[in-house]
């Protein structure tokens, strides 16, 4: 029985990966790493940064904002502070929304069933 092949997944990527990954200079990265507090690559002993999955998908997270969608630096921050609470916001609405929905099939339901009921008394 032939041995299974193991897939190794990464788990760090340089700044240089990175950069390359997305079409971006170094330079940039590091600008955004002060810029973004929430942007944290780990560190090895000789200060080189490591950028793990989630990092990456930060950093492509703040790219699309600054470049594809044209937020400013201060928009962006605003957008990735206030993105879960207006996911949440939508979340809640989206609830209200169903709530709003289902009350209103319960009404119609009610005004079919009145209706039936009327036009069987009128046909006595």
């Amino acid at each position: 029985m032939p041995l299974k092949e193991k897939t190794i997944e990464r788990i760090y990527w340089t700044i240089g990966e990175v950069a390359e990954q997305l079409g971006v200079n170094t330079s940039l990265l590091r600008y955004w790493e002060k810029e973004f507090g929430m942007l944290r690559p780990k560190r090895t002993g000789k200060g080189d940064r490591l950028y793990s999955k989630d990092d990456v998908a930060k950093i492509r997270e703040i790219q699309v904002l600054l470049k594809q969608d044209g937020f400013t630096i201060e928009g962006a921050k605003a957008q990735l502070r206030g993105g879960r609470k207006q996911e949440d916001a939508r979340d809640e609405a989206v609830r209200r929304l169903q709530r709003v929905r289902a009350e209103l099939l319960s009404l119609q339901a009610d005004l079919a069933e009145d209706a039936h009921d009327l036009a069987a008394s009128f046909s006595r």
